[in-house]
């Protein structure tokens, strides 16, 4: 916690223009920033001889649809030499991008490709943006709260023409009569399969 809380003090010092917030959490120290500022801050904390945060872990994305900033992005950096790692996190509304940070971390090529298909957040520099792990022809983005969980289509192989077809999703159940009125009395209606349970019912009430 010691070595964190230095970490934080130093980064409010000489990142302080850079940063909007820093806090310890679970043993982990989180830094915010805007989308601007998000670059120049990533490039200090791999670069700075206390930082040397120079092994990009992770970055994903989390969907707040009520919130004023929909989306908040999030990268996890490790530092082999200070073994240290740090949560950068930045806002960002469902119309605006953020700057792609392959030329800094080769490892953010395929990350924001996912983030990109996974929740449709744009990175602006990105050398092939493209989707990595849906469909080319899919549409919408399946991690957003209000992706519906069927999606919006479904393939097939169609054996006749020998190719895939794209249909929308159709799903269809029969309708069921429950009767719920009564607490103390189940259903009236017969479910399939019941009759052999309610003959194996009877034939034994008639040995005994």
């Amino acid at each position: 916690m010691t070595c964190l809380k230095n970490l934080a003090d130093y980064l409010k010092e000489k990142a302080r223009l850079l940063i909007t917030d820093a806090s310890i959490l679970y043993d982990q120290l989180t830094i915010w920033t805007i989308p601007d500022n998000l670059k120049k801050l990533l490039i200090f904390l791999r670069d700075d001889d206390v930082c040397l945060f120079k092994q990009l872990v992770e970055l994903t994305a989390i969907d707040y649809p009520e919130k004023e900033y929909r989306f908040v992005v999030v990268y996890h950096l490790l530092s082999y030499k200070k073994n240290q790692r740090i949560v950068v996190k930045v806002a960002i509304n469902e119309d605006q991008t953020l700057p792609s940070i392959c030329k800094l971390y080769k490892s953010a090529n395929w990350m924001e490709r996912e983030v990109w298909d996974m929740y449709g957040i744009r990175f602006e520099g990105h050398p092939d943006l493209r989707r990595l792990l849906t469909d080319y022809g899919f549409e919408g983005h399946p991690l957003r709260k209000d992706f519906p969980l069927t999606g919006f289509v479904e393939v097939h192989y169609n054996q006749e023409e020998k190719r895939v077809k794209y249909a929308p999703v159709v799903l269809q159940q029969d309708y069921r009569n429950f009767d719920f009125t009564s607490p103390w009395k189940g259903m009236d209606t017969i479910l399939p399969g019941d009759e052999k349970a309610i003959k194996e019912i009877s034939e034994k009430e008639q040995k005994e």
